[in-house]
């Protein structure tokens, strides 16, 4: 009994293992369900659910070989592996295979992947190596710019692959660092450029400009009065101001006119309801008329086929939008309203059981630990997957824009199951270390 105690495969977490297993499943039979039909044999090779299976096989032997490696081999390779995932990256810049519009694939022969997908494993890595070693001192302004490169450094490359969905996912690596460390005003800045951008979009620019105006000057009464005693806060609040029109009135229209591409700039104004203004629309194609939002045409099946399903869902097979392809790209980024038309409001619901159970487990993992490296390393594991699983779920049912984020584990693509997988065993093998300082 002592020796099985002692052995790697008792030390596994069987917890996180299984929810994995059941994601994958669940994701198998929800591709299996958007392509197969009645005529077709159920092993069929070029299907995408028979695909998807292959890949299923190929990241469980992956995961046991990372179960048979030394844990202490991923913190000391993190940051080396990061460096050639960086020019992994900047090599596809150049090199890139072009699907529908994106230069982020490499492909070898027939094979295919997508190195943005696979960086976000290293980049994890590295960011907890960082984070980890002893020298580092995460309340200085130094050290927090150099974790910040690291991570935004990949999606900066991402970007010039013109892959800016992907690119966005590694923003939640800013919660890992808020995990450990970094100050509360970071979050309340950023959630005040969102609002400012949202404020810009919906409200007149004339008449925010009024607004931001009086409203700062409501601010400097009550901070005046609150105060109870001469403060001037005119230069404090003057710069705020300042800053908040020079963003509303010039930096965001700049963006929309010149940096954002038609496709981004109709997803963010279906996500709010609005048509495009034609400020943003004759600059986007010159000289092409006005076409429909394929967009909004997207969100708007998706939500007639999850809304369609009712509490119980029609069955498994029985979705009409599944079986008809109302919904484009279904079996990939809408898959999410294949499960709520087929199982309905109460299968949706187990689903985003299955999703929180996981990312609460590993979030429990990573504060069990005793190395700082698999702690920072769990964070980052917990906050992709929640990225991916709140903007999915979001896109799907027109609460964020459509901008090809994969549901983790359901998704069909080869490259998004195995990075998954890979930070999934790479976490499990780490834990089963957990008693170990790994530096």
């Amino acid at each position: 009994m002592s020796s099985l105690r002692k052995s790697l495969f008792y030390r596994i977490d069987g917890v996180v293992l299984l929810l994995y297993t059941l994601l994958v499943i669940v994701g198998i039979l929800a591709v299996f369900s958007v392509e197969h039909r009645a005529s077709d044999a159920l092993i069929m090779m070029n299907k995408s659910y028979m695909k998807q299976l292959v890949w299923f096989g190929y990241s469980l032997l992956f995961g046991m070989v990372i179960l048979l490696t030394d844990s202490k081999f991923f913190s000391s390779f993190a940051f080396l592996t990061y460096t050639a995932g960086i020019a992994v990256l900047i090599i596809t810049i150049f090199a890139g295979v072009d699907v529908k519009g994106s230069r982020s694939w490499l492909g070898i022969g027939s094979f295919r992947f997508q190195p943005g997908e696979v960086a976000k494993i290293f980049t994890s890595l590295a960011i907890a190596k960082f984070l980890s070693l002893p020298e580092t001192n995460f309340k200085t302004l130094k050290h927090r710019f150099i974790a910040v490169g690291i991570a935004l450094t990949p999606a900066l490359l991402i970007i010039l692959q013109n892959e800016t969905g992907l690119a966005l996912v590694y923003l939640c690596f800013f919660l890992v660092m808020y995990r450990e460390g970094l100050p509360n005003t970071v979050l309340v800045i950023g959630f005040s450029v969102i609002a400012l951008v949202l404020a810009t979009l919906l409200i007149d620019r004339k008449v925010l400009f009024v607004v931001l105006t009086v409203g700062m000057g409501i601010v400097a009464v009550l901070m005046r009065n609150t105060l109870r005693r001469r403060w001037e806060p005119r230069v404090f609040l003057l710069s705020i101001w300042f800053v908040c029109i020079l963003f509303s009135q010039v930096a965001v229209p700049f963006v929309f006119k010149h940096v954002l591409k038609k496709h981004h700039i109709e997803r963010i104004y279906s996500m709010i309801g609005k048509e495009v203004p034609d400020e943003y629309d004759k600059t986007m194609v010159a000289g092409e008329e006005k076409k429909g939002n394929s967009s909004e045409y997207n969100v708007l099946q998706s939500k007639i086929a999850i809304g369609s399903g009712g509490f119980w869902g029609k069955g498994f097979l029985n979705g009409t939008s599944t079986k008809n392809q109302f919904v484009p790209e279904q079996n990939t980024d809408f898959i999410f309203c294949a499960i709520g038309e087929q199982f309905g409001f109460f299968g949706s619901a187990i689903l985003l059981i299955l999703y929180v159970s996981l990312m609460l487990r590993i979030i429990y993992i990573g504060e069990r630990q005793r190395s700082a490296f698999t702690r920072v390393y769990s964070y980052c594991v917990a906050c992709i997957l929640f990225f991916h699983f709140a903007v999915n779920i979001s896109m799907t049912v027109g609460l964020a824009p459509v901008i090809g984020i994969t549901l983790p584990f359901l998704s069909y693509g080869g490259s998004s199951l195995m990075s998954f997988s890979i930070l999934i065993f790479i976490l499990i093998r780490l834990d089963a270390d957990r008693q170990v300082l790994i530096r």
